[in-house]
């Protein structure tokens, strides 16, 4: 298959930090044009080929300004929500459902006549999941149920977009990023977390971009309802 060269337009939805501020940069490098969909639309590194405008994954009232023409959607806001089951409360489960399964619905709805009209072979939308969706993990009950709902969503959409419409998802592991930070912010936690991967390494917010950008391209034209395991060998080797 023949990669294009040609410069495309990606919308991201998410922060201005962690994964999604490493996937802009990655796809402002690589020559595209990037809308950043952002809480803090001001915080976001902008370029002659990156915009700007205001977003919350919580309101279900917003609306994005949108080209006429989308090649491609990443959709990374999400949340980590910690804590034993007893103490999870309804409201818990409501915001991690609201943020990583609604908003990810109510983006997906809005591009979706952009996305259609893509020039692209093969446009393409990735989601976020989580290990322990497929992986039990104490604490992980609210996340992982609302993730899961995210993977089901991705396989549904990949089946009723095909064929011109790719859908995938990326299930990560504990990464680097500011929203982990409490779970990172002691050189004590940070190894505890590298010695429970099997490469001894928690994830890296660029080598995320990198797989974002591969699943946007024509390289994974061949790839959808796939969901990409990127924990560090957590999910599926055990050392002893």
């Amino acid at each position: 298959m023949q990669i294009s060269p040609t410069a495309r337009t990606f919308l991201v939805a998410g922060g201005n930090t962690g994964i999604a501020a490493a996937t802009v940069a990655k796809l402002d490098t690589e020559g595209h044009k990037v809308i950043c969909a952002a809480r803090r639309p001001d915080a976001v590194a902008t370029s002659p080929n990156v915009s700007a405008q205001a977003f919350d994954a919580t309101d279900d009232t917003a609306n994005l300004d949108l080209p006429d023409t989308l090649d491609g959607l990443v959709y990374a806001p999400g949340t980590i929500n910690l804590k034993p089951f007893g103490q999870l409360s309804d409201e818990d489960f409501l915001l991690d459902f609201q943020v990583n399964l609604l908003g990810a619905v109510r983006v997906i709805r809005q591009a979706l006549p952009a996305l259609k009209k893509s020039a692209s072979e093969s446009p393409g939308i990735v989601l976020f999941s989580t290990v322990a969706v497929q992986t039990g993990m104490s604490f992980h009950a609210s996340i992982a149920s609302a993730k899961g709902a995210v993977e089901g969503l991705a396989r549904s959409l990949a089946a009723e977009f095909a064929p011109k419409i790719r859908v995938n998802v990326i299930a990560l592991s504990l990464t680097d990023t500011p929203l982990a930070g409490r779970l990172l912010d002691s050189g004590t936690k940070l190894d505890a977390a590298r010695q429970r991967h099997p490469l001894r390494q928690v994830g890296d917010p660029n080598d995320v971009a990198e797989a974002v950008n591969f699943l946007l391209q024509d390289h994974a034209a061949f790839m959808t309802g796939q969901v990409l395991k990127l924990d560090g060998g957590l999910s599926s080797v055990k050392l002893f």
